[in-house]
């Protein structure tokens, strides 16, 4: 008996994590009045996002579906460079602060890393031959 795969291509939770990284990232450094423990606290939960962003790209890349690359893969790849690209843009930009310019920098680091790793990784799923289980054990 075989495992049925469950995982489905989807595309908002690989953006979702994407954008909530990067906006808590952004908001650990933005001038403001936050003290040292909200800064820390948006710090790791920046961290934690990141982390929950880069499992959500493993099981996304490494389903095993009928039909290859899906346009739901497409779409992923294309809102990770578009979040590079955004946050490049962030970075450059002189009107911002110091801070909030080296998040930028290393946001867009990490989209393009995180864009990357996808497609290889998604790649590497689909053309990987799949083992099929073996019969049922003698008894």
């Amino acid at each position: 008996m075989s495992v049925e795969e469950r995982r489905k291509a989807r595309v908002g939770t690989v953006s979702g994590l994407a954008l909530l990284a990067g906006g808590t990232a952004v908001a650990a450094v933005a001038d403001g009045a936050h003290s040292v423990f909200a800064r820390l606290l948006l710090g790791m939960l920046a961290l934690g996002m990141g982390h929950a962003l880069l499992d959500e790209i493993r099981r996304q890349a490494r389903r095993r579906t009928p039909g290859g690359w899906a346009i739901q893969d497409t779409i992923n790849t294309a809102l990770l460079a578009c979040w590079a690209v955004g946050a490049l843009t962030a970075t450059v930009l002189a009107v911002t602060p110091v801070t909030v310019r080296a998040v930028g920098a290393l946001l867009t680091l990490g989209y393009a890393a995180s864009c990357a790793y996808f497609v290889r990784e998604r790649r590497r799923a689909i053309t990987t031959p799949t083992i099929e289980p073996m019969t049922t054990p003698a008894e």
